[in-house]
């Protein structure tokens, strides 16, 4: 970014040019709300802890073009629709006579709207810091990035691979790498990809704090192309391919979600096109579906923390995981051990379809137990988020419960999140947009009203809960299982907790609640049978142990 490309970028990158400006200005908190339906506001911020609405109007000409009254009324209905203190107007052209007179009257009676021209933005810029106020790494993240940094350096190697846990921090990892880089070659051209727009938009918000501001940032897909790629590029996968086929040669390539890569696709041609080019790959997840060993083209990770390690170090939330797989058909049981079954016609004729209203009512009891309640819901389809989230909205138990999924625009997404940070809702029911790139630390309280086969998924998902905020120790998690994989992974993730645990001494520790435990005793058996359950495929075929089991699912030969 420079002065010159913080006024010429357009509409949208004016936006964006301001949006990655106010942290360095010593605003906080800034989100970007430009789209239909902000209510004239563009950009909402903190300074000094107070609420800031601004509007941003480019101008194709900044000499002759104007920025009038009705930009100052647009921000002074910001102020109102978003609670702010005061307003601004920036703009890379002038303001007329009209727009001044506007601000003054608005000023005398109370209404506090700055206006930002051409030169006052050029003005704000040399003023700017260069880097906003960096964190403090951590010990393993202060690690992750030396012992990454030795590997890229190394002539004989240039890779490294991060396997860190939703919660904690890899893209802090990632960002500071790319700003020791530019620390060392100002000029030196690096490219961050990711899978999605979204991903990559977030990508680019989350680094500019490890970027220093006269270093040009760019993202690039989803019908957005740029001729100049110097300093840092955040591009969609299938674009970054495309430029990388024309010529296009970084210095560093970061790959993030690096558990999407295969041994075939758009991200293996780049690779093999930038052989030479040293690389970076961060994931919070690394299996596959299918098994394709990433450490095959990254090499073995220099720094790995599972969620059990977090959550036993104290850099994750504790979990109080109640895994509802009290609707098992245990006639059903009895009779299956002299079969074998696919685990897809297991789960079809074992889980007795548990009603949305009875996880509501599991619901309730925990939500009034939490303190400050936040949640998530996870559900298995669009129309099962749309129509259990009328079911939560006839309970006077939630102030506000809304969804969010792919049949949304982006915009609507986006003012869901918004106000869900705000606190204005507080129950969000999805499908699986919540599983990458979001960062809502209050959520104490996950549900999974569905059942998925992925074990990346279901530990993404759960992920969302992990992080850890001021006031916020665990997170209650309520499992609805129709799925034997997952009660597999539940046990081995509690045996995991259990077994770190066991080595620290601890007032606060994760607790694993199974309502049947028979539940616990019949996969014990099964894992034996088939060794790794949980990432079995439908077609597995199981036998059940010759057993005889009560009314209540406990075993009468004792193995429960």
């Amino acid at each position: 970014m420079s002065a010159a490309r913080l006024v010429d970028g357009g509409p949208a990158g004016f936006t964006r040019a301001l949006e990655r400006l106010l942290p360095l200005l010593g605003f906080t908190d800034v989100v970007n709300i430009d789209g239909p339906g902000d209510q004239g506001g563009d950009l909402l911020a903190r300074l000094g802890g107070s609420p800031v609405a601004l509007q941003a109007k480019w101008r194709l000409d900044p000499i002759r073009g104007s920025v009038s009254e009705g930009a100052v009324d647009e921000v002074s209905n910001a102020i109102d629709a978003y609670g702010a203190d005061s307003g601004v107007v920036a703009t890379n052209g002038r303001f007329t006579k009209s727009a001044r007179n506007r601000i003054g009257a608005f000023d005398k009676v109370g209404r506090v709207v700055r206006s930002w021209d051409g030169a006052a933005l050029t003005k704000l810029y040399r003023k700017a810091k260069d880097l906003p106020p960096q964190m403090e790494l951590r010990p393993y993240q202060l690690e992750a990035v030396s012992s990454s940094l030795l590997a890229l350096d190394d002539p004989d190697r240039h890779k490294a691979l991060v396997y860190l846990a939703t919660g904690l921090g890899k893209t802090v990892v990632a960002g500071s790498i790319v700003g020791d880089r530019l620390e060392r070659d100002p000029k030196a051209k690096i490219l961050v990809v990711a899978h999605g727009g979204a991903l990559v938009d977030q990508l680019e918000k989350s680094m500019w704090p490890f970027i220093p501001k006269d270093v040009p940032t760019q993202m690039i897909g989803q019908g957005v192309h740029r001729d100049d790629l110097a300093g840092v590029t955040f591009a969609v996968l299938p674009t970054a391919h495309a430029y990388v086929e024309r010529g296009y040669r970084p210095d560093l390539i970061v790959i993030d979600e690096v558990h999407h890569v295969g041994e075939n696709g758009y991200y293996a041609h780049i690779l093999e096109m930038l052989e030479d080019v040293p690389r970076l790959g961060v994931t919070a997840t690394p299996w596959r579906g299918d098994k394709f060993d990433i450490e095959t083209t990254f090499g073995p990770p220099v720094v790995q923390m599972s969620i059990a390690d977090g959550i036993r170090r104290g850099y994750l939330a504790q979990v109080d995981y109640q895994l509802l797989a009290d609707n098992i058909d245990w006639e059903f049981v009895e009779a299956a051990s002299e079969h074998s079954y696919t685990i897809k016609d297991l789960n079809r004729r074992l889980f007795i379809p548990e009603r949305d209203e009875a996880i509501i009512e599991r619901m309730t009891g925990v939500w009034n137990a939490t303190r400050s309640p936040r949640g998530m819901v996870f559900c298995q389809t669009i129309e099962h988020a749309e129509r259990f989230a009328e079911l939560l909205r006839e309970h006077s138990c939630w102030r506000g419960v809304e969804t969010i999924h792919n049949d949304m625009t982006k915009r609507e997404r986006q003012q869901r999140l918004l106000r869900f940070r705000a606190g204005q809702i507080e129950l969000l029911v999805s499908v699986d947009l919540l599983n990458e790139g979001i960062d809502v630390p209050d959520v104490n309280i996950i549900v999974f009203a569905r059942v998925t086969h992925s074990r990346r998924i279901f530990i993404q998902q759960l992920g969302r809960g992990l992080r850890l905020r001021v006031g916020k120790e665990r997170v209650t998690v309520l499992d609805c299982v129709s799925d034997l994989r997952r009660i597999a992974e539940v046990s081995a993730f509690r045996a995991q907790i259990e077994a770190d645990q066991a080595e620290v001494l601890s007032v606060s520790r994760s607790n694993f609640e199974f309502e049947d435990q028979g539940v616990k005793a019949l996969i014990d058996q099964w894992v034996a049978d088939v060794g790794d359950l949980a990432t079995a495929n439908d077609r597995v075929q199981l036998e059940f142990p010759p057993t005889i089991t009560d009314g209540s699912g406990v075993d009468t030969k004792g193995w429960a």
